[in-house]
């Protein structure tokens, strides 16, 4: 906020004028910012000019006579934000004042990439989901309609996860999206893990497939969870796609999280296994090359995961919870 200061010395100390125009300026600071009078309003009071008071009021900044100071609200946390940024070469972060178990933290995380989402998304943009998050779907509920198209298509960017009774969620996921933004929604008509690598090559060779596969060359934006090793409540009630023999290959190879599928180690790179050959999704370096990867998540399951994805350069955006953003920040 601005505040009108007092101090005519220092004023003068800097060349801001003589007494009588140092008086004027005064004045009209307190007008406006303490008593909230608009421009037009002190003009006619004062009688002088419109411009002349819009001139020294930007004059009354530049020697002190205003001072602005901003006052950070409770439960924003700016600072965490800043440094986050500074320390991951982020382009922006979202840190959620919320704490509790998962199940809350997801819901408030969900919440807050609404409001970013809504903020931030102003037209031509193409933007890739991923099919399996539960922090998603609380996003893409709590998004509110636009009033005009401000997303062109959404598509999904893998293959739908787990026993197919729950797979509806992704594409829930993807329809309450499109209903808020006004986009196209485009659907992968596969599943993300298939049980050999010579099925997926036959199944990407598929014209329906390989047109969505082929989309993704267009995304301006991607939407992605970021997984742990560990599986989910919700992945662990889809039947959990990762087999435990999967799981063990994984591990075995320092797997500490994924996003899309595909899994990373603790400094961010890709882990080479016969599950990442199965995968029916977009791969790293495609994912990387979208400009702008937002990816949400939080909780103290995902501590790890995160800080991998962060090492390895797959978001420039994230969202997360105080407590993650603080564990990250001391990492």
């Amino acid at each position: 906020m601005s505040t009108a200061a007092g101090g005519t010395r220092s004023a003068r100390a800097a060349g801001a004028g003589s007494g009588d125009q140092l008086r004027l300026m005064a004045k009209i600071a307190l007008m406006y910012h303490e008593r909230g009078a608009r421009q037009t309003e002190i003009a006619q009071e004062l009688h002088v000019s419109q411009s002349k008071v819009s001139r020294l009021l930007a004059r009354a900044a530049e020697v002190g006579i205003v001072r602005t100071t901003v006052t950070v609200p409770a439960g924003v946390h700016t600072d965490l934000e800043d440094a986050l940024e500074q320390k991951f070469g982020l382009r922006e972060v979202v840190v959620v004042d919320v704490t509790g178990g998962e199940s809350e933290i997801t819901s408030a995380l969900g919440s807050g990439l609404a409001t970013y989402l809504e903020a931030t998304l102003t037209g031509n943009e193409v933007v890739g989901i991923s099919s399996w998050s539960a922090t998603l779907l609380a996003a893409a509920a709590a998004m509110r309609r636009s009033s005009g198209r401000v997303v062109d298509r959404v598509i999904q960017i893998v293959g739908g996860v787990g026993e197919s009774r729950v797979q509806v969620q992704a594409s829930r996921l993807i329809s309450l999206f499109a209903d808020a933004t006004g986009a196209e929604p485009v659907f992968m008509p596969a599943p993300g893990v298939l049980g050999s690598a010579s099925a997926r090559k036959v199944l990407v060779e598929d014209p329906a497939v390989a047109a969505v596969m082929a989309s993704w060359s267009g995304l301006t934006t991607a939407l992605v969870g970021i997984g742990s090793l560990q599986p989910s409540p919700l992945l662990r009630e889809s039947g959990n796609s990762v087999a435990e023999r999967d799981e063990d290959e994984l591990r075995a190879h320092g797997a500490v999280g994924d996003i899309c599928l595909r899994y990373f180690d603790a400094s961010g790179t890709v882990v080479g296994s016969g599950f990442d050959e199965r995968v029916v999704g977009i791969g790293p370096e495609q994912f990387r090359a979208i400009p702008r990867r937002v990816g949400i998540a939080g909780g103290k399951r995902k501590h790890e995961a995160i800080l991998g994805a962060l090492r390895g350069g797959w978001l420039n955006v994230l969202v997360t919870d105080v407590e993650t953003a603080t564990a990250l920040l001391a990492s």
